[in-house]
């Protein structure tokens, strides 16, 4: 949307967008260990700076270019439920993902 108003590529807002995808539709692995208060305390902490990342991204992505946050905004419908899905939802929507890409895959073949 923003480069059909712009008639511009954004090579960045792309590439920010789509490392944003795939940070939100990452599964954790299963763990076999049980972890104690200190490990699911770290845990936390290295979830919330991947968090801290998104939202500097994001952030920048908007002030550099208010369209962005008007694209957003309009879309919001698409990524807030991926961000907001439980583990097993993200398991149902990456799987989808994959499912989509295979099938635009032998489309564009």
């Amino acid at each position: 949307q923003v480069e059909s108003l712009t008639n511009q590529e954004e090579v960045e807002l792309r590439s920010k967008i789509q490392a944003l995808g795939l940070e939100v539709t990452k599964v954790p692995s299963k763990s076999t260990q049980n972890l104690d208060e200190m490990e699911i305390a770290k845990q936390m902490d290295k979830l919330s700076e991947k968090l801290d990342d998104v939202d500097r991204m994001i952030s920048s992505a908007v002030a550099a270019d208010p369209q962005v946050g008007s694209l957003l905004s309009s879309t919001a419908d698409l990524w807030m439920p991926v961000i907001t899905a439980g583990s097993e939802e993200r398991r149902n929507l990456n799987a989808s993902v994959e499912d989509d890409v295979e099938v635009k895959g032998k489309n564009s073949q």
